[in-house]
């Protein structure tokens, strides 16, 4: 009764055609090329890292060697790194920086991106050249006229307000990055709201910044990165000064002249690494969302 049940499906499956056993063949030969890249791609970016955990699990004698894992898992060096004197402060001084950053950039970029996206006034398109000029003049090309202002006008050499501050006047990316996503929130949720009554503030408020969180979002977390990460800035104004150190320029620290812990210098690594990691993790929809959603014009 069995044999008699099977078949047609036995006579269903021989009586496919050539071209149909060929493109079947295809499918599953683009689906193994495909995954296989994929894997490649997945190793290539996440054995750096498994490299750098491991070394920081290793005693000093084993990091830097052969060896690919640790002899004993020395998880004390977590500790130890945290004992380090000021790294406690450079975490401070890198939430500052990055936290305190990221809010003046986002808070003063969205109303100069909601302008430049929505309003109609003379010089519109000059302001907007500007903006993306700004943003393919190299910071290393104003870094001496900047620090001449800062250290020798303002004394403000050896802290990182010289970082800080000018975020509260705006970043050419961020508002570039914003005017484009603004420009996917159809006109008419604006114009509705100015019939209610809405002003443009309250509007921008009301309406547009509600519309605008993956934009925003995605706008914060680049900053963020960016301050979180950055070496040249505070290597320029805060050398002189330990104490106003970040934790990426004072992972320095962790070499010495003659002999470096290689595995507290990877443990250190792996502490500054861990919060960007976690932040991107939970934030990546959102983060995703506002760029896949940017230069879509609604």
């Amino acid at each position: 009764m069995t044999q008699v049940l099977d078949a047609p499906a036995k006579v269903a499956a021989n009586s496919s055609t050539p071209a149909e056993r060929t493109a079947r063949r295809k499918a599953l030969l683009h689906w193994i090329a495909v995954h296989s890249l994929g894997i490649a791609a997945a190793l290539f970016f996440v054995l750096p890292f498994v490299f750098v955990v491991l070394t920081s699990l290793m005693n000093d004698q084993q990091a830097l060697t052969r060896d690919l894992t640790p002899n004993t898992w020395e998880w004390g060096n977590y500790v130890k790194v945290f004992e380090t004197p000021g790294f406690l402060t450079w975490w401070k001084n890198t939430l500052l920086y990055a936290g305190l950053g990221t809010v003046l950039t986002v808070a003063s970029s969205v109303p100069v991106a909601y302008a430049l996206a929505k309003f109609r006034f003379r010089g519109r398109t000059l302001s907007l050249m500007l903006v993306i000029s700004m943003m393919m003049l190299p910071p290393q090309v104003v870094i001496i006229p900047m620090y001449l202002f800062w250290a020798k006008q303002l004394d403000l050499s050896g802290t990182l307000w010289p970082l800080i501050i000018p975020m509260a006047f705006g970043d050419a990316f961020s508002i570039f990055l914003l005017r484009q996503f603004l420009l996917t929130i159809p006109n008419e949720y604006l114009d509705a709201a100015k019939v209610d009554g809405c002003g443009e503030l309250r509007t921008l408020i009301r309406v547009v910044l509600p519309m605008a969180r993956p934009g925003i979002a995605a706008v914060a977390l680049f900053q963020f990165f960016y301050a979180w990460n950055d070496y040249f800035g505070p290597q320029i104004y805060a050398s002189e000064n330990p104490a106003a150190w970040t934790l990426s320029y004072g992972l320095e620290s962790f070499k010495g002249a003659h002999h470096t812990d290689w595995n507290l210098t990877m443990a250190a690594t792996v502490l500054v690494m861990a919060p960007v990691i976690v932040v991107f993790f939970f934030a990546q929809k959102a983060f995703v969302e506002g760029v896949t959603l940017t230069g879509v014009k609604g």
